[in-house]
């Protein structure tokens, strides 16, 4: 086997991303080259993501390599791979996770009892602000990490609301002024993690050694547990929605759910169980049937 091609997206983070992949499969004596590009999630930042359609801003253009065999594998944020890839495409590995919270980042003390704004553009985030923070305002705020900070030191908000593992990889930890408890805040499914994604071409041998040197299979059957809620809620990345798993023992244990837009109704549920697959559809069953199904059609409605 004489090289590994892996597409990523340019930002500092992907290429950081992408870069821990090469380091690994390097460390086998495998050669690599990384190959750039720009998704319709790059290029387009004036707009919610939301509004651009989530499905695949931020692989789709990295699929289309993989299909006509430019590139062998992809790396990913797995937060942002959606619930059901197109057809002929598969996750076969998952790095060992880093600490999933999200984070106050901010040049200033940050005090959450004080009204403030907080920019962000997560769905998911800005309605969890709004049910246990309501005096806080949100602006909406995209790019990279490094664009986001230079918009809040222009004096858009006084802080982000960002994923600790990106804030850390990038080396901004001074900048943590609070880290969001589980207990309120639980990330988006995948939030952590990198994802390594393939087309079925790919040979099997090759898809071999990708597994056997990135994937963790304690942090793999979790996300599987995880999108497997998020598939049964048919929830995207522009969906509040939320799930966290956790190994305890021999089974899996998972916390996720559903909160408005207006972040008034918050439907909170866990599971636990064996099978990742059963865990997570079976999350996702009880908050669909405890009136998830209800909040997720009125914020369809309202996002359309």
């Amino acid at each position: 086997m004489k090289m590994i091609k892996i597409g990523t997206r340019k930002s500092r983070l992907a290429l950081w991303q992408a870069e821990y992949v090469a380091r690994k499969l390097e460390a086998t004596g495998v050669s690599t080259e990384l190959i750039t590009m720009e998704t319709k999630g790059d290029k387009v930042l004036d707009v919610s993501i939301s509004k651009i359609g989530s499905k695949g801003v931020f692989t789709e253009e990295l699929e289309e390599k993989l299909a006509i065999g430019e590139i062998d594998i992809a790396v990913h944020s797995a937060k942002d791979m959606q619930s059901r890839l197109p057809e002929g495409f598969e996750l076969i590995a998952f790095s060992t996770r880093e600490k999933a919270n999200d984070v106050i980042v901010s040049d200033i003390e940050i005090d959450l009892s004080k009204p403030l704004t907080i920019g962000t553009s997560s769905t998911r985030r800005i309605a969890l602000l709004k049910y246990y923070y309501p005096h806080i305002e949100t602006v909406d705020i995209r790019g990279n990490l490094q664009t986001r900070i230079e918009k809040m030191r222009s004096g858009l908000c006084d802080a982000l609301l960002l994923a600790y593992a990106g804030v850390h990889r990038m080396e901004y930890d001074d900048m943590i002024r609070a880290e969001m408890p589980f207990s309120q805040f639980i990330p988006p499914v995948g939030q952590g993690s990198i994802a390594i994604e393939a087309h079925c071409d790919l040979t099997p041998k090759k898809i071999d050694l990708v597994r056997k040197t990135i994937n963790d299979t304690d942090t793999e059957n979790v996300l599987l547990a995880e999108r497997a809620f998020l598939r049964t809620v048919d929830g995207g990345c522009s969906i509040p929605v939320f799930a966290m798993a956790e190994k305890k023992g021999n089974q899996i244990s998972i916390e996720g759910g559903i909160v408005s837009l207006d972040g008034k109704q918050m439907i909170r549920r866990s599971a636990l169980g064996k099978s990742p697959e059963q865990v997570g559809v079976s999350l996702a069953q009880d908050v669909l049937d405890s009136g998830g199904d209800v909040i997720l059609k009125q914020i369809k409605l309202e996002m359309t």
